[in-house]
């Protein structure tokens, strides 16, 4: 009789804890940008794989084995983002120069990808992360809550338009100073959306990195 009622309190309990397993979100990035983890100096480039514009997969690692500046950025959408791309397009030049690649990440599809760089005028190379799994890997992805996705899509940004995808994800705006070794040498992460780095600062970073090279 008490073997079976333990066994009928097991059942139980394992039952209520699959229904509290199915019914409750299961997250594996935050919902609020503060409490992003973003990779250190002196990771390495993660080896994914994303697509840029015109459908063709890059090996992020393979173009991060040079001096590879990374700007992870919301989406064309962004007007902030879109003003610090054109801002980092004012120095591309001197960036150029000192051998460093410049590489644009966002969610966007690679059809908007080609917007944005008519829009930008320039020769970065961006790519899509439409699935997050950049984001993911360098810790800056976060979970957009509903009533943000809502006055956004609202105001016609819809980001479940822009990406493809309905996991409402998006990216810390980051950069991330990357040496000829594939090592993070320097990483900017903002949670304010806003506030982006200061270029003279970005420049001296580059210049810190270069030492030695």
């Amino acid at each position: 009789m008490k073997f079976t009622v333990c066994c009928q309190l097991s059942a139980l309990i394992i039952s209520l804890l699959l229904t509290i397993s199915c019914s409750t979100p299961q997250t594996d990035v935050p919902i609020k940008p503060q409490n992003v983890s973003p990779l250190l100096v002196g990771s390495e480039v993660p080896g994914i794989t994303l697509s840029d514009p015109y459908g063709e997969m890059k090996l992020l690692s393979e173009i991060a084995a040079q001096h590879t500046l990374i700007v992870f950025y919301r989406g064309g959408w962004c007007p902030f983002c879109s003003a610090e791309l054109s801002a980092i397009a004012e120095i591309k030049d001197e960036l150029y120069e000192k051998g460093i690649t410049i590489v644009g990440i966002s969610p966007d599809r690679p059809e908007f990808l080609k917007e944005s760089l008519n829009d930008l005028d320039t020769n970065f190379t961006l790519l899509s992360d439409s699935d997050m799994i950049a984001s993911k890997a360098f810790g800056i992805a976060f979970r957009e809550d509903e009533e943000t996705v809502t006055q956004l899509r609202e105001n016609g940004m819809d980001l479940e338009e822009r990406s493809g995808r309905d996991h409402h994800l998006l990216p810390v705006p980051s950069v991330f100073l990357i040496n000829n070794e594939g090592r993070i040498e320097f990483q900017y992460v903002n949670p304010n959306y806003k506030e982006r780095i200061n270029h003279n600062i970005l420049m001296a970073a580059a210049d810190a990195m270069l030492v030695g090279y």
